[in-house]
């Protein structure tokens, strides 16, 4: 496995769990800050990957007016949802953007269903608000570790 991907996780385990020590907030689970700061030269995929949530959150709120959906059965109907909206993005045809083509693919199998169940559990804007400072947070804990290098260069041979 590429070092940089044990560095970011490693990094995102560590900061989501002192942000949500220090703000009594998650950051979309305790490995999506992580995945997210290896993926910030990409933004077309963190989009993707934010559109992907929103379906999964779309779709359980729908499910749980006609379910009982709690606890745990909630959690991995929510990462399920998540790696099928995920896939299914795969089916859309790829972006241009000037002169680069981008395929439609999210970041990670599980990202989407767990940004979408905390999205539900503590709120749409608290959980979109301390990814994005926890993920900016990983994000600049790699470059200072990796000597300043540019982080896209190191992720682009692996992702």
């Amino acid at each position: 496995m590429n070092e940089l991907v044990i560095e970011s996780v490693g990094l995102g385990l560590v900061v989501s769990l002192f942000f949500s020590e220090l703000f009594g907030l998650a950051a979309g689970g305790m490995v999506v800050p992580g995945y997210l700061a290896l993926f910030m030269w990409n933004p077309v995929k963190l989009l993707i990957t934010l559109i992907a949530s929103f379906i999964t959150l779309g779709a359980v709120k729908v499910l749980s007016n006609h379910t009982l959906l709690y606890g745990r059965r909630k959690m991995v109907l929510t990462v399920l949802l998540g790696f099928l909206s995920g896939y299914a993005m795969r089916f859309l045809p790829d972006i241009t953007i000037g002169a680069r083509v981008e395929a439609v693919e999210v970041i990670g199998f599980i990202i989407p269903g767990l940004v979408a169940y905390w999205m539900d559990r503590q709120g749409i804007i608290e959980t979109l608000t301390m990814m994005g400072i926890a993920s900016v947070s990983v994000r600049f804990l790699l470059v200072i570790f990796n000597g300043g290098a540019q982080i896209e260069n190191l992720a682009q041979r692996y992702f």
